[in-house]
């Protein structure tokens, strides 16, 4: 499959394709390469021997998770003389940078503004500047706000909350600047993605990992509401695998493809009681008010990657939570890191933040 993968793509840049056996090498872009997502990302292709640069502004991201081999640069996807620089050559980019902190978005829609949608419009500014040929742009199902789950492609999109608003508006504009720019865009939407790598430390974002941590260091879990909102949750590779796909195979331009599981949904409080049968962990929870503006049933349909992608679940839930208790464990518990400014003072700020308490 490699060799057809990358000859999709490689038909687009207009390359001698050579036997069906050759593989021709791509220069690919990943920014948020530090972080969770791209880290795995960028260490997928130069696995596959493609030459891989990647950024990282370090607000989420950790140098040791970088992959050996690739080209990294600390910069900010907002300055666009550093992207320009960054991707002159590139064939193919990957924007996974953002402040993925849905909930904190309702008190800090700032920082999140500039870090979901203003960085996509510095990394297009470049991409189109250096005509790169595609550009897969990360969003999120925060992109269906309450919609009608499991939630489909075509469905509307409603977001919820301001970090729904930005993923959305971002889309729009990569569409737009692709599109007048003569760049293949693709727009993957993945969905509460766990696994090795993932950042354990932040009160505001990963709730398997956040319950892991407090677990592990006998604490228990917090659970916003009646813990009945229903999710699902997608481990890394099986998000990874779809997104090599969208980069490199042909016919793909202008697709919204939703990448995760849809046969296997949980409430918070039923991911609670895994956690606790996995860990041994005597549990019961400490219940506080519900966020506001948090969704109560976020699923997404996976009908579209598999007719276009052959996405398959390969790693179960209790799987891939077990990869992330394997994960804390061999790196150590660690205190939570409240590292975000909360930009309203509201009456409506949860007091587990106001208070740290998590």
């Amino acid at each position: 499959m490699v060799g057809k993968l990358h000859r999709g793509i490689l038909s687009t840049i207009s390359r001698p394709l050579g036997p069906p056996t050759e593989r021709f090498s791509l220069k690919v872009f990943v920014s948020g390469a530090a972080g969770f997502l791209g880290s795995h990302l960028a260490d997928e292709f130069v696995k596959k021997g493609d030459t891989v640069a990647g950024c990282d502004n370090m607000i989420g991201g950790d140098l040791a998770n970088l992959p050996e081999g690739i080209r990294f640069e600390e910069a900010d996807c907002c300055d666009v003389d550093a992207m320009t620089r960054l991707t002159q050559g590139t064939d193919l980019i990957y924007h996974c940078a953002a402040i993925a902190t849905e909930g904190l978005s309702v008190f800090s829609p700032a920082i999140i503004a500039k870090h979901v949608y203003e960085n996509t419009a510095g990394i297009l500014a470049a991409a189109a500047t250096n005509q790169v040929k595609r550009f897969v742009f990360c969003s999120s199902m925060a992109r269906y706000g309450t919609g009608d789950p499991p939630f489909r492609e075509d469905q509307p999109a409603t977001p919820e909350d301001p970090y729904g608003i930005a993923k959305y508006a971002a889309e729009l504009l990569t569409a737009n600047v692709c599109e007048t720019h003569g760049m293949e865009h693709v727009i993957a939407v993945p969905h509460n993605i766990i696994g090795p790598k993932q950042k354990y430390d932040d009160p505001y974002r990963n709730v398997a990992s956040i319950m892991i941590n407090r677990m592990l260091q006998g604490q228990q879990p917090i659970i916003y509401g009646d813990g009945e909102q229903r999710r699902t949750f997608s481990f890394v590779q099986d998000c990874v695998d779809p997104l090599v796909k969208m980069g490199t195979l042909p016919g793909l331009d202008g697709e919204v493809i939703n990448i995760g599981p849809d046969e296997e949904t949980v409430t918070i409080n039923e991911l609670a009681r895994i956690l606790a049968e996995l860990l041994d962990f005597d549990l019961d929870p400490f219940y506080v008010t519900i966020r506001p503006r948090e969704v109560k049933h976020a699923t997404c349909s996976a009908d579209k990657a598999r007719r276009l992608l052959g996405y398959e679940t390969k790693v179960p839930l209790r799987d891939g939570l077990q990869s992330i208790i394997d994960w804390i464990r061999a790196h150590g518990t660690k205190p939570f890191d409240y590292h975000l400014p909360i930009e309203i003072d509201s009456p409506l700020l949860p007091e587990t933040w106001r208070k740290r308490l998590i």
